[in-house]
C-alpha cells in the first residue's frame, strides 16, 4: 500500500493548485486524469488478477479523504472510478474481459437512481430506456453503470439492475452548473431503447454480500462485500478529508480581535476542539464499518446500521466545516481563498440521498424494531 499512497501524496500540491481550474471547468482536467493513470491510482479496487492494487475496502475513505484535502471534486470523481471497478468485479466475467480486455484503464461512470431506468427483458438481453441524473465523471468515460427497474415478467413486480452501457448508447446532457462539487461533472445521460446483453447486467439481489457472478474469478473478499449497504463509504471519505484539511490549514497567526491573539480566545480553541472531534469521530466509524464488512458476512440489521453510521459520518464532517468555517471568519469569505469552496463542496457531499439521516435512521429503527426494511437494496 504505501508505493500508491506515496504516489497519492505527491500528487496533493497539483491537485490543489488545479482546484480552481477543476470547479472552472466543472470536470476533471486533463492533465489530472493523466496523472492518475500513471500513478495507477484509478486501480486500487481493481483485481489483482489483472494487474490491479486489490486494496482494502477501506481506501475508498483514507485515499478519498487524503485528495479532498486538496481538491473534493476530485476526490468525488476518484472515488468514483476506483469504486466501480470493484463493483465490475462482480459482474459476469464476461462483462470484466469485455471492458478490461480492451483496457484496464477504463473509466466508468454511473448513475444509481433505479426509478430513472426502465427495461423490458428480451431474448439475450434487455432493453433499457430513461434519463438518469448525477452521473459524476460521465465526459470522460467510456462506459456507464446505469441503474433502473427490470420487467422480467407482466405478473412479476420489477427487479432492481444495474446495466452496463458503452458511450455510444447513450446521451450526455450538460446539466451540471451547480452550488457545489462543481468540478465532478456530474452530468445528466439519457438512453432510448438500447439492447444491453444479459452479462452485462448485474442483480441487486446478487450484491447483497456472499459470492458474487464475478467472484468466480474475484475470489477476493472486494468482489463479495453487500454493495449497496456500503454505498455510503463510497463517498464519505470526500466530506472528511474537507473537514481535516480545513482543521489542519487554520492557522490564526498574529491575528487580532479587540485587542487579543486570536489563538488565545477561548472560544477560538473550544471551537477547535469541536471541530477536531467532529472529524476524528467521523473517521474512526467509517474505518471500522470499511474494515468489519471485510471481517464478517453482515446480517441486515448490521448493513441497516453501517447506512445509518455512514450517514452520520458525513453529518459529524460536515459540522466540522462548518465550526471551521465560523473560524476562519471574514479571511474565508474571498474567493481567492479555498475556503468558500470547502464550504460549498461539504454541504454538496450532505446533499446526496445516501448521507440523509432521516431515511437512514428510519431504515435502521424498522429493522431495529423488527419491522420489515424499506431499502430493498439492503
Amino acid at each position: 500500500m504505501t508505493g500508491t499512497w506515496e504516489k497519492a501524496e505527491a500528487l496533493l500540491p497539483v491537485l490543489k493548485e488545479r482546484a480552481a481550474k477543476c470547479e472552472e471547468l466543472r470536470r476533471l482536467p486533463d492533465e489530472t486524469l493523466r496523472d492518475f493513470h500513471e500513478a495507477r491510482l484509478f486501480r486500487v479496487h481493481q483485481p489483482k488478477r489483472i494487474g490491479g492494487e486489490e486494496l482494502e475496502f477501506a481506501a475508498v475513505v483514507t485515499y478519498g479523504a487524503l485528495f479532498a484535502r486538496a481538491c473534493a471534486s476530485t476526490a468525488w470523481n476518484w472515488v468514483n472510478f476506483a469504486a466501480h471497478h470493484m463493483m465490475l468485479g462482480m459482474f459476469p466475467p464476461k462483462a470484466q474481459d469485455e471492458i478490461w480486455g480492451a483496457s484496464v484503464d477504463a473509466l466508468i461512470a454511473s448513475s444509481f437512481v433505479f426509478p430513472a431506468g426502465r427495461a423490458r427483458k428480451v431474448e439475450g438481453g434487455y432493453v433499457l430506456s430513461g434519463r438518469w441524473p448525477f452521473s459524476s465523471g460521465v465526459d470522460p468515460s467510456e462506459w456507464n453503470m446505469l441503474a433502473g427497474l427490470a420487467r422480467l415478467d407482466d405478473h412479476l413486480p420489477p427487479e432492481q439492475r444495474v446495466f452496463l452501457l458503452k458511450r455510444s448508447q447513450y446521451k450526455i446532457i450538460d446539466t451540471w452548473h451547480a452550488g457545489g462539487l462543481r468540478g465532478t461533472g456530474s452530468n445528466d445521460v439519457e438512453v432510448k431503447e438500447q439492447f444491453v446483453p444479459e452479462h452485462m447486467t448485474l442483480a441487486v439481489a446478487d450484491t447483497k454480500g456472499g459470492p458474487t457472478p464475478g467472484s468466480a474469478v474475484n475470489p477476493g473478499i472486494l468482489y463479495q462485500l453487500p454493495v449497496f449497504a456500503l454505498f455510503p463509504y463510497m463517498l464519505s471519505g470526500v466530506a472528511l478529508g474537507i473537514a481535516e484539511g480545513l482543521i489542519e490549514g487554520f492557522n490564526p497567526g498574529a491575528g487580532r480581535m479587540t485587542g487579543a491573539r486570536v489563538a488565545e480566545i477561548q472560544s477560538t480553541q473550544i471551537r477547535l476542539a469541536e471541530a477536531t472531534a467532529y472529524a476524528r469521530a467521523s473517521r474512526l466509524v467509517q474505518l471500522a464499518n470499511c474494515r468489519d464488512a471485510e471481517a464478517q458476512l453482515p446480517d441486515i440489521k448490521t448493513k441497516a446500521r453501517y447506512r445509518l453510521e455512514g450517514a452520520y459520518a458525513v453529518d459529524w464532517a460536515v459540522r466540522a466545516v462548518d465550526v471551521m468555517f465560523g473560524l476562519y471568519g471574514a479571511s474565508g469569505l474571498y474567493e481567492s481563498s479555498h475556503v468558500p469552496r470547502a464550504f460549498r463542496d461539504a454541504h454538496a457531499v450532505k446533499q446526496h440521498f445516501s448521507f440523509n439521516t432521516d431515511i437512514a435512521g428510519t431504515t435502521y429503527g424498522r429493522v431495529a424494531l423488527g419491522l420489515a426494511s424499506d431499502n430493498p437494496t439492503l
